[in-house]
């Protein structure tokens, strides 16, 4: 992805995702890879100037360097405005002095050049604040200490420790972008990052499918191959399903962000993430499940597997953050949208407020839909025409289901959190069955091989989709007795109150 004019390849986001998927046979290459080049040296290409990217960009291309991302402490991990790290400018103002310690940083033993974030004092409005600086940081600088390697659950050929600085002297040229502005820089770097992780995942999930159906379609118990019941069939269709709809997300994204310009992808990277990275997970444990006693040992690759896909929901932004992300900023523009028609309605506009009441009447007596995906014109194929008509209800459905939310909490929605949840689950299914429609319909109209098996995949997908979609919106609506919310609450409330599971052992008796 570094241009080739400072000595790198120039490839597009598309073929960084391409690569990704290969190298994620080994997640502890895949990750030393991404760490390097999806987030450590991210922050010169994107946010640096001209004179970083010549400095930095050939030897961090050519590999002779190793790069670095710093963000994460140990009083800040998913909150990562609240940093302590400090950086202070010197009396000459030439170096800024840097101070502090940050933890499982990937390639933290080995890296030469570091991207790091830290507070800097900033004159705003005449008043000094701490604002959050992003830094060139060099290891020849001096004072960069790194800690022992973690010992850890997967991924355990890749470098990850804590790196404390002390006093190191970083040029006051090393800042990327403004001082005060890496927070912003920070995200840009995670946000630009995350969509690969549907080709890696896609990736390894394809050669789990290889390595499993060889040994289903070759053991025999009961005289019949294990390929031959239905509950290991459903194993091999649930894989298959998911390496699809990954591709097919993560392919999409790369293909939006490749566009002239600089498109903000962040909402779509971040439905890529959190359906791979969750999905890989399922995958991986069904395909161990397969092999039985073997895939539980170390003499194969399944264990491994499993334990390296457990960090993907938990890296480049937690599912559980990423899961708000996307839910509250889809809601942000339904929520200007909505505050627009509610002045129009206080100055008296009787029309508009007719065509709200008029269109909530048609939504509740279950009113036909038309996007204009399917028809004369309609830029779905004819085969996939009920899968597009799903999407398009589920649509609808999603816009009238935000719109009460937003009526009903107003900014307070910010706070509810599990309702957030189901949002973004809506709308990672909603972007992945407009992924696997286009893809499917791409693929019939220039006649790749096997397309009637992504017409199947794609109208299986979509249809156990928009019956999912469907609960949860009905767990939306107010009063709902499919909610379960207050229940959930209260069991967490009086667990956390006394750090315990709660109730008497069945084995108890009172006399």
């Amino acid at each position: 992805m570094v241009p080739e004019e400072y000595g790198g390849l120039g490839l597009s986001n598309t073929m960084y995702a391409r690569l990704a998927e290969i190298i994620s046979l080994d997640g502890s290459i895949a990750v030393t890879l991404a760490a390097h080049q999806a987030i450590g040296l991210k922050g010169i290409l994107i946010a640096g100037n001209e004179a970083q990217k010549q400095k930095y960009l050939p030897k961090l291309a050519s590999g002779e360097h190793i790069a670095a991302f710093c963000l994460t402490e140990p009083g800040s991990g998913s909150d990562a405005a609240s940093i302590q790290t400090r950086a202070t400018l010197s009396e000459d103002g030439k170096h800024y002095l840097l101070n502090g310690s940050k933890i499982w940083i990937s390639n933290g033993g080995m890296a030469d050049i570091m991207t790091v974030f830290a507070r800097t004092e900033v004159d705003v409005d005449g008043v000094k604040k701490d604002k959050i600086s992003a830094f060139i940081v060099e290891r020849a600088f001096g004072g960069i200490t790194s800690g022992k390697p973690e010992d850890k659950l997967g991924i355990r050929g890749s470098n990850t420790c804590e790196v404390a600085f002390d006093n190191v002297p970083v040029p006051v040229e090393n800042v990327i972008g403004e001082v005060g502005g890496g927070f912003k820089v920070a995200m840009n770097i995670l946000n630009s990052g995350r969509f690969s992780m549907g080709s890696s995942s896609a990736g390894m999930i394809k050669k789990l499918i290889e390595l499993t159906s060889e040994y289903a379609a070759s053991r025999k118990q009961f005289n019949k191959s294990l390929s031959e019941f239905g509950m290991i069939q459903e194993k091999f269709a649930v894989m298959a399903l998911n390496a699809f709809v990954m591709e097919s997300m993560a392919y999409l994204t790369a293909g939006m962000m490749d566009r002239p310009g600089l498109p903000d992808c962040s909402v779509e990277a971040a439905m890529v993430k959190v359906f791979s990275s969750e999905g890989g997970w399922i995958c991986v444990s069904e395909a161990l499940q397969v092999l039985g006693g073997l895939g539980y040992t170390k003499n194969y690759p399944f264990e491994r597997y499993v334990r390296d896909c457990r960090i993907l929901p938990i890296f480049e932004g937690t599912n559980e953050i990423l899961r708000m992300y996307i839910a509250l900023t889809g809601m942000q523009y339904a929520g200007k949208v909505l505050t627009g028609k509610i002045k129009e309605m206080k100055k008296g506009n009787i029309g508009l407020a007719l065509g709200m009441v008029g269109k909530k009447l048609r939504s509740s007596f279950g009113a036909s839909v038309d996007f204009g995906l399917t028809g004369k014109d309609g830029v779905v194929h004819p085969s996939l025409t009920d899968s597009a008509k799903k999407l398009e209800q589920n649509v609808s459905l999603l816009g009238s289901t935000v719109e009460s939310l937003l009526y009903r909490y107003g900014k307070t929605i910010v706070d509810e959190q599990l309702i957030l949840k189901r949002v973004a689950d809506v709308m990672i299914n909603l972007y992945a069955m407009t992924a696997v429609l286009s893809r499917a319909s791409r693929s019939i109209s220039i006649g790749l091989r096997n397309h009637d098996h992504e017409v199947l995949l794609t109208n299986t997908f979509c249809n156990d989709a928009f019956f999912k979609n469907n609960y949860l919106m009905t767990q939306l609506q107010k009063h709902s007795p499919e909610n379960n919310d207050a229940n959930i609450k209260k069991i967490a409330r009086e667990v956390l109150e006394n750090r315990a599971y709660i109730c008497s052992h069945p084995l108890e008796r009172t006399y």
